[in-house]
């Protein structure tokens, strides 16, 4: 098997600590994505949506542990059942607005996203509502906190990085 990397996140984050932890902490959080020149032809069209999902290779996570503690607290839970980063496949999965496409560039400007600087792109497919969106999915263990009024909060939201000074 082999897997392909065609382009990279360029984000102000280059240490997970300081990364948000999904995109909905990161709203306002912009990057770019830089796709490979071999791979720019592959772009046609993808300016008409507006999100996008983003593979990527969780580059910098080491191994894993098959039970994880979630950031927003509780009992320890199966990996597979958690956002966590180190995975047995270390690939991951984002959403992120599309706000431009340079396609002779490779260039795609994005918001909402999450991903460290430098993270290595394996593919990009078009969010589409009426296949990805299903309003009726439950939030499996986190049910009991949301039936009880607790909303889960992200330890760490996103900040605007810091400017010299």
């Amino acid at each position: 098997m082999e897997i392909t990397i065609i382009g990279h996140a360029r984000t102000p984050w280059t240490r997970r600590q300081d990364a948000p932890h999904q995109p909905s902490a990161a709203r306002d959080a912009s990057g770019t994505i830089e796709i490979t020149e071999l791979y720019r032809p592959a772009l046609a069209s993808l300016e008409t949506f507006t999100r996008i999902w983003l593979i990527f290779l969780f580059d910098r996570s080491t191994g894993f542990a098959a039970q994880v503690k979630p950031p927003r607290g509780g009992p320890r839970r199966g990996v597979l059942a958690t956002r966590a980063p180190n995975r047995p496949s270390q690939i991951g999965l984002t959403c992120v607005g599309l706000t431009a496409l340079n396609r002779d560039a490779g260039v795609l400007h994005v918001v909402g996203i999450d991903l460290l600087d430098g993270t290595p792109i394996l593919d990009i497919k078009p969010y589409l509502p009426f296949v990805d969106a299903w309003p009726d999915a439950g939030h499996g263990w986190l049910e009991a906190d949301l039936a009880a009024g607790r909303e889960p909060r992200l330890r760490k939201p996103w900040q605007p990085p810091r400017t010299g000074g």
